[in-house]
């Protein structure tokens, strides 16, 4: 798919060697058939939750901080999660099937364009404000030339935001999508940004954990709300004195931290993560003077490597200028949950003493 000199190109703006967006069937799809055709129908359906989608709302209303935006909501369908606090001038969507655009109350406009078959937007560079796309980044088949182009339409110091869950079309997703997991797909859009050579280095969000609604379809089956992935970068060349966009937090509703706080009084009895629902498990807490301040012979931690709590601590440690990240930690003496810091993913879990919480009693 890459000739030597486009690879060339791409290492020496960051992307990986060893990346798979090099594979030849990288991003073929099981389906191969028109797009246009497959997009034909109408599916006024909602592709998250509804916690997850007042995540995307809420971060799209914290990282848009421009007055009166001109927008571009690539790949848009019915609904563009803008929320109603965002006053954009014009909110201009692309997409696929006519009859869900026309309901989309978003929008101002819009274009049925397929950009896989022809990977060019159709507007002068230094158009828009914002640059959007939720939900679809996996089923670009040009994913690189799109994000160039994301990049050419916007103004310097302009907005490319990409939100993503764990949901799709499995046909329509591409292989190299598929075959990633949920941590590697962010690694995938960190590389379509570098590969871009457009923007500055992307941030990353992360929500998960969240409860999901009761009322939901899909409840009795994952009783966890849909992840929220994004990532975003600027526009390079912005002026120095430039407004700063905020760093966006996954927040929770009040109605969540109530429950959250609830949660956190019950651990006592049922040793259970309060942030992701997981069995604490039982740690030994080390025998070194030097580090150890606690009397406790052991303690209970979240050793969930997907708890929205120790997933959610890489960007707030980074914030703050550190590396690393923290687990969710309960000292059965004191009856309180606490961070405890750690360096990646395999750190403490040499001193985890069983398999469970619930299998030990605490005296």
């Amino acid at each position: 798919m890459f000739t030597e000199t486009v690879k060339n190109e791409l290492y020496e703006r960051g992307v990986s060697r060893l990346s798979p967006i090099f594979n030849d069937d990288a991003f073929s799809r099981d389906d191969s058939s028109d797009d246009r055709t497959f997009y034909k129908k109408d599916r006024f359906v909602s592709h998250i939750d509804k916690v997850a989608a007042q995540t995307v709302e809420s971060l799209i209303g914290s990282l848009v901080i421009e007055e009166n935006p001109v927008i571009l909501d690539l790949m848009a369908s019915w609904d563009s999660h803008l929320p109603e606090t965002l006053r954009p001038s014009r909110v201009t969507g692309i997409g696929l099937n006519e009859n869900e655009l026309k309901q989309n109350k978003s929008l101002t406009d819009y274009l049925v364009l397929d950009i896989n078959k022809t990977p060019k937007l159709p507007f002068a560079d230094n158009h828009f404000d914002v640059v959007i796309n939720s939900l679809s980044v996996d089923y670009l088949t040009n994913p690189l030339d799109i994000f160039k182009e994301a990049g050419r339409v916007l103004k310097p110091g302009g907005l490319h935001l990409v939100i993503f869950s764990n949901r799709m079309f499995p046909d329509k997703a591409v292989k190299v999508w598929k075959e990633s997991g949920e941590g590697e797909r962010i690694i995938l859009v960190e590389e379509f940004f570098k590969g871009s050579g457009i923007f500055e280095k992307p941030a990353v969000f992360i929500s998960k954990g969240k409860d999901r609604p009761k009322d939901d379809k899909y409840y009795e089956i994952c009783k966890t709300s849909d992840p929220v992935y994004a990532l975003y970068a600027e526009k390079k060349g912005s002026a120095p004195e430039r407004k700063k966009r905020p760093v966006p937090v996954a927040c929770l509703s009040e109605e969540q931290k109530r429950e959250l706080e609830k949660k956190k009084g019950e651990v006592k009895n049922t040793h259970t993560c309060p942030h992701c629902g997981d069995k604490l498990k039982k740690w030994l807490v080390p025998d070194n003077p030097f580090v150890c301040t606690w009397d406790n012979e052991f303690m209970y931690i979240c050793f969930n490597d997907d708890c929205s709590y120790y997933q959610r601590g890489w960007d707030f440690m980074r914030r703050e200028g550190n590396s690393g990240s923290y687990r969710l930690m309960y000292n059965p003496e004191k009856d309180t949950c606490n961070p405890i810091p750690v360096p990646n993913d395999n750190a403490l879990k040499e001193g985890i003493m069983d398999k469970g919480a619930d299998e030990v009693k605490t005296g």
